[in-house]
């Protein structure tokens, strides 16, 4: 029987490197020992796990929710140089030999150019591997909302994932693509949108995200994501030097002070603080760290700009400095970090502090 001994995670192309630093680092902490393999700019990481150790408890160990990398999380067998003239017998004697069972199939490619060129042929095999695997009875009904992942690298080469409810992304490929919605001043404005899907449930936007809260956002201009605080009817300080939209002004819930978001002081406590300033990470972290000791917010999302290297380090000691800090200060915190779909060289970070 084929047993699976690796993970196989999605990231952004490019940003293989620090995944695998990331992995690295994490699996150390808790005892695991592996390698993570990969292809620049191929938009995933293979982690490699040592064969003592069952790599369906490593998945579970380090779940999906907790790194930052990673677009989606599958526990995967080996993969496959497939023949042209037959390329799906190779795929269906793997899964039957890995006793695998699943509910559902997605085939998907790394979000790559030469990825999406492969769209026809995944269209073209999706009903045949289907009724396949049904005959065998790996594609059938109450398999425990199991999931197959057929990721295609290339038209010869695939590798097969396995992925398990709670633990992975919802979305083919780990993207949650968005609409940019019209009369928003920029499209910014989608990375707030989707760190509100990534880090608050949905039945709770409308404790969490109402009507009437106070909020602020720093770095504003020309108001991306104040536009997303006031389509949901907050009123917000939109802090920047520099000029709002017109139309966001005139909803009559925005002020705006220009002044510098790193040395502006709320006048009272608000709900959430946002900010998305392009500078040094180092500097983010200690001004939002200063909103969260004082308790000026209740919740927080910022964005972190990344370096070109060593963006795994840099994360982790902003993350690292700042969970120190709050804890000194006796507070208490959830505090999450992804890197989105809508971020390009930065990540997004959520802080809700838990009430004293």
């Amino acid at each position: 029987m084929t047993t699976p001994h690796e993970l196989l995670l999605y990231c952004r192309p490019g940003f293989e490197p620090d995944l695998a630093a990331e992995l690295a680092d994490k699996t150390s902490r808790i005892g695991w020992h592996g390698e993570g393999i990969f292809e620049s700019g191929a938009g995933f990481v293979r982690f490699m796990g040592a064969d003592e150790e069952p790599i369906n408890a490593l998945q579970q160990a380090l779940p999906l929710s907790s790194l930052v990398f990673a677009r989606q999380s599958l526990v995967a067998l080996s993969p496959l140089t497939l023949m042209r003239e037959d390329r799906l017998s190779p795929i269906v004697e793997q899964v039957v030999d890995s006793g695998w069972n699943f509910e559902s199939i997605w085939q998907e490619t790394p979000d790559t150019n030469d990825g999406k060129a492969l769209s026809g042929l995944i269209k073209a095999l999706e009903r045949p591997l289907a009724s396949l695997l049904k005959k065998r009875k790996a594609l059938r009904r109450k398999a425990g909302a199991r999931r197959l992942h057929v990721l295609w690298c290339a038209g010869d080469r695939v590798q097969l994932g396995m992925s398990f409810p709670g633990n992975r992304s919802e979305s083919p490929g780990g993207i949650r693509r968005l609409r940019f919605p019209h009369g928003a001043p920029s499209r910014s404005t989608l990375k707030l949108e989707e760190a509100w899907h990534e880090f608050v449930p949905r039945d709770e936007w409308d404790d969490r995200l109402g009507e009437g809260m106070q909020a602020a956002d720093l770095g504003a201009a020309p108001g991306g994501w104040t536009w997303q605080l006031v389509s949901r009817g907050m009123n917000v300080y939109a802090i920047d030097n520099g000029p709002m939209d017109k139309t966001l002004m005139a909803s009559g819930l925005v002020e705006h002070l220009r002044e510098d978001g790193f040395v502006w002081k709320p006048p009272c406590r608000l709900d959430w603080l946002v900010c998305d300033i392009v500078d040094r990470p180092t500097r983010v972290q200690a001004m939002v760290e200063r909103w969260l000791v004082q308790r000026w917010c209740r919740e927080a999302i910022f964005n972190l700009k990344l370096p070109m290297r060593q963006r795994w380090w840099q994360v982790n000691d902003c993350l690292e400095g700042l969970e120190a800090s709050l804890r000194e200060a006796g507070i208490s915190a959830a505090l999450s970090c992804r890197h989105l779909y809508h971020d390009r060289e930065e990540v997004t970070v959520h802080v809700r502090l838990h009430e004293a």
